[in-house]
């Protein structure tokens, strides 16, 4: 039977990511400015921004690295779908933070 998938045997270290976040948390606290929604932690971003096009408008980004993708595609020795994965994962940032992509 085949060890299975984790994070962690992927090279993802959970409580080592939260553990930077409180970490870096005050420092990254003093470069909010009013128009920043939110904290360090979630996997998206909220800002508002003033714009005469909408009503309260709020900018949210996000981002998603390629590590873990590589390592199992390495792993796995197929690379084609890398690039497919990282479009399809976009969307997810935002649902976790309950919106609609």
């Amino acid at each position: 039977m085949k060890k299975p998938v984790t994070y962690r045997t992927a090279g993802v270290d959970i409580d080592e990511g939260e553990r930077l976040v409180r970490l870096i948390r005050p420092m990254v606290r003093t470069t909010h400015r009013k128009e920043v929604l939110g904290e360090i932690g979630s996997f998206a971003g909220f800002f508002r921004f003033p714009a005469r096009k909408y009503r309260d408008p709020v900018l949210v980004s996000g981002t998603d690295g390629v590590g873990t993708k590589v390592k199992v595609a390495a792993a796995a020795g197929k690379f084609d779908t890398v690039g497919i994965d990282l479009v399809a994962m976009l969307p997810s940032p935002f649902e976790s933070v309950y919106l609609t992509p």
